[in-house]
Parts: C-alpha cells; sequence; structure tokens
C-alpha cells in the first residue's frame, strides 16, 4: 500500500509517455534530435525548375533556368504583358530578396483571374521555382512570405442578395 504520491517534480512524466521518459533517460537520441539532411534541388532533364503559382482565380506554370535574367510571360514580354510598374515590381521581388537579379530566365503561361491576382500567381510560382532550384533560399523566401499561397478569393454570390452579402434595397412603398 505503499503508493507514490505525484508531486509537482513528477508532471513531466504526465506529459510525456513512460516510454519516452526511460529512453530519455537513459541518454537515448530522439528521432527529432538528428540534423535533417540537405534537400536536393528538383532541376529537370533541360537544366529547369519548375513550380506552380496561385492568386485569387489566376494559376501560374514557372519555370527557371539560369540566363541574363529575361522574364517571358504567355510568350510577351513582361514589360508587355504587364504595363503597370507595381506588378512589374511584385513579380521580381523573389529575385531581389534573394539578390538573383538578372541571373535566372523565367517562362511562365498563366490563366484566370485579373492582372492583379495574375502577378501574385507568377510571383509566388517564382518563389517555389527558385526553391526548387536552389533549397538554401528557403530561409530568406520563407521570411518575406514568399512561399505562402494568399488563399483569399472573391466570396461567391448568395441566393435572394444583390451581391455575396449585401441585400436588396428595402422599399417600404
Amino acid at each position: 500500500m505503499a503508493e507514490k504520491t505525484k508531486t509537482l517534480a513528477d508532471l513531466k512524466d504526465l506529459v510525456t509517455p513512460p516510454a519516452a521518459a526511460e529512453a530519455s533517460e537513459a541518454g537515448a537520441v530522439t528521432p527529432a534530435a538528428e540534423p535533417a539532411a540537405p534537400v536536393e534541388p528538383k532541376i529537370d532533364d533541360k537544366g529547369r525548375s519548375y513550380a506552380t503559382g496561385k492568386r485569387k482565380d489566376a494559376v501560374a506554370r514557372v519555370w527557371i533556368k539560369p540566363g541574363p535574367g529575361k522574364i517571358i510571360v504567355n510568350g510577351r514580354e513582361l514589360e508587355t504583358y504587364f504595363a503597370r510598374a507595381v506588378l512589374r515590381m511584385l513579380i521580381n521581388q523573389p529575385f531581389a530578396v534573394t539578390e538573383r537579379e538578372g541571373q535566372y530566365d523565367v517562362t511562365c503561361t498563366v490563366k484566370g483571374g485579373g492582372l492583379s491576382g495574375q502577378a501574385g500567381a507568377v510571383k509566388h510560382g517564382i518563389s517555389k521555382a527558385l526553391l526548387y532550384y536552389e533549397p538554401g533560399l528557403r530561409g530568406a523566401l520563407k521570411k518575406e512570405g514568399f512561399l505562402t499561397r494568399d488563399s483569399r478569393v472573391v466570396e461567391r454570390k448568395k441566393y435572394g442578395r444583390r451581391k455575396a452579402r449585401r441585400s436588396f434595397q428595402f422599399s417600404k412603398r
């Protein structure tokens, strides 16, 4: 009848299972403590890296390869497809953050959405393709939030409403 009472010092046993607690006391190395293996670049036989970028309803398929920094969108130059300077700046952000301006050629096809969503999709695709080509850039791209897909989309129109949430105008008479 000599039961051991649990005290504040023994609460760690409640958090970790008994088998894991015994292993840690014995000095065993847990799998989480092992260093991660270096990530291999994903490059196809033509020396390119491919990624898909998405934003709103736009989907961009992006290929990057080493080159003078030429960007082709749907068969047209970047300056002709995205005429607004803000959109071109948005697309070049991943290269600026990683200090890789003028080092990669980009070829992409983009469908759906408007120009702003397409520019965001191309930026997302370039960021992912850069990561696949040079896995060491993950920290810089992740810190700036370029690898996160912006999942905001337009809310659908509901039945009995004028728009997604707007009601029809009330008429007293």
